[in-house]
Parts: structure tokens; sequence; C-alpha cells
């Protein structure tokens, strides 16, 4: 049995609203596939593409079974299961760093970073594209919290704005299970958000008194991790719009811009949701230097800008 609460979806154990006026489904894009203009049209008027199937399933099977091999091997799924169901042991905190589920993970970079990922970002972008060198991969075990809303231009905005990120889910996500959301309309509320848009993570206060805690790395975040709210729903509320969301299976992608509103449910099953976070630009243009390279510094001390405040 995979529940393990009732049906009402939560985020940061928030319940929210599920009438039609507030949540709703992500709407599909795969017949635009065809035409440039309108899928390009399609992403300025929703702020998001979902692409259903998109990606080689037996792909993203090789890529769902790499990390639950690594998962069992740091003791973290459940042995009474079946490996490939993928059942976190109860109590588990979290799953594995980041780099300890991407670090020669050969079957993952091929389907993010070959084939037809690369194929439609050549085709929304009008050119050669890069990716960033980092990969960011979640693993949430049962009872994992979502992630607060965001929009990711905070974390890797010192490059082109002209960015996507691509949500990939690795295996079947059912929405108690913790998937993507996106805020309805959100990226249209650019000057109401000006003020969290122009921000950056890692920029700190050099006359602060724990300003040396930052630069020595003691300290990840100064007096800010991100997030545009601890609240999904009275965000909702306050922005308006609907969380869209819904039940997405092995191959789909769900892709957007940087000041897209996004945040994710709350894991109700036993089993781990698997997905990951990738990010895509024109070859051409600046990339942000925290994301590139063969070590990016990512948030350590070396991503660092400090400022007077």
């Amino acid at each position: 049995m995979d529940t393990l609460t009732a049906p009402a979806l939560t985020s940061l154990g928030v319940a929210l609203d599920q009438r039609t006026a507030s949540f709703g489904e992500l709407r599909l894009a795969n017949e635009l596939l065809c035409d440039l203009e309108a899928l390009q049209a399609r992403m300025i008027t929703d702020g998001y593409l979902y692409l259903r199937g998109y990606l080689d399933c037996n792909g993203v099977c090789d890529v769902r079974m790499e990390i639950l091999r690594r998962l069992a091997a740091a003791g973290l799924l459940d042995e009474q299961y079946p490996l490939a169901e993928g059942v976190s042991k109860p109590g588990v905190p979290w799953g594995l760093e980041f780099n300890a589920l991407t670090r020669d993970n050969a079957p993952l970079f091929k389907l993010l970073y070959t084939g037809r990922m690369i194929e439609l970002y050549e085709k929304l972008l009008g050119g050669p594209v890069r990716h960033f060198d980092y990969t960011w991969f979640r693993s949430v075990p049962a009872g994992g919290s979502g992630t607060y809303p965001h929009c990711d231009i905070v974390y890797m905005g010192r490059g082109t704005p002209r960015l996507y990120t691509a949500w990939t889910p690795m295996g079947d996500v059912p929405p108690e299970m913790g998937g993507l959301m996106i805020l309805e309309d959100s990226h249209k509320h650019t000057d109401r958000l000006s003020k969290y848009l122009q921000r950056d993570v890692d920029t700190y206060c050099t006359n602060w008194s724990d300003a040396a805690e930052i630069e020595s790395g003691q300290k990840q975040w100064q007096d800010w991790d991100g997030r545009l709210s601890s609240n999904p729903a009275s965000l909702r509320e306050k922005l308006g719009g609907r969380w869209l969301t819904t039940h997405f299976s092995p191959g789909d992608i769900l892709t957007f811009p940087m000041a897209t509103v996004h945040a994710s449910l709350d894991n109700h099953t036993n089993r781990f949701r698997l997905s990951s976070d990738s990010r895509y630009q024109l070859a051409s243009e600046p990339a942000d230097e925290r994301w590139i390279g063969p070590n990016p510094v990512a948030h350590s001390p070396a991503g660092k800008k400090g400022k007077v405040c």
C-alpha cells in the first residue's frame, strides 16, 4: 500500500485548496512540437511547457534504476520490497546529496544532455545550446517535505536571463508523491516581484557580524535562502492564479524560464520521489560561473559576492 495519509495534498505541511478555482492541471503542449512559433508563444503565455512522454521511457528507466542502486547501497531503501519500487526505509530523513547521485552517472547525462532534450532547447532558443555542468537531483523519501515557492533566477542569475529549467520525473509521480507545481501566470508578475527577482542568494553583507562565517563556509546563507514564501497557500492567495500540477509519468518533462514561481508537494507515499533539475541556455550567451566547469563552485564560499550594506 503506497498511501501513508489521507489523499489531501500539502506542501511544506500546508494543506492546499484543491477546489477548481485554486488548483488545476498543467496544460499539455505536445501538439505544438511541430510548430515552433506556437511552441514559443505558449511558453510566453503560460510560463511553462509540459510535454508528456517526450523523453525515451527506457532511458528514464535506466536512470531510475541507477539511482535506486545508489540509494540501496547507502542503506536507504526498504529491502522487503523490490528495488524497482523504490520504497524508503521508515524514518529516513532525506536522500543522498546531489553529487552522490549524479557523479559518473552515464545514463543520467545521456538522458539530460543529448538527443531529444538538447533538440528541444535548440528549437526554443534558436541556436546551439549549452547546459549547466551542475546537475540537481532530488531523492525525496516517504514523508519528505516539498520545496518552498521560489523563482530560479535568484540562484543562477549571473549569466543570461534566457535560461530554462527542465524538471524531469524519474518514474511515476502522482501528486501525493510530491510532484512539481507551477503557480499559474506567476511569470506575469515581474513588476510585483521585482525586488525579489533582482536578489542573489550568494550575495552577503561584508559589514555584518556573521560575514566571516559566510566567507569560511560555516554558514551557507546569511539572511535568506531564496524562498519567496514559506506558505504556498497564502502566496497563491496573494498573487492569484492556481497551483498547477499533474500525475507525471516516465518520459515527461516540465520546462520553464527563470521568473516562473514553482514549488513541490509533500511526499505522502512510502516511496522515494526521484527527479532531476537541469538547465539550458544559448551557448553564445554568458553562463553563471557557479554552475559551470569540471567542479562547479555552486553555493560554496567561492560563489559568494560581498557588498557593504
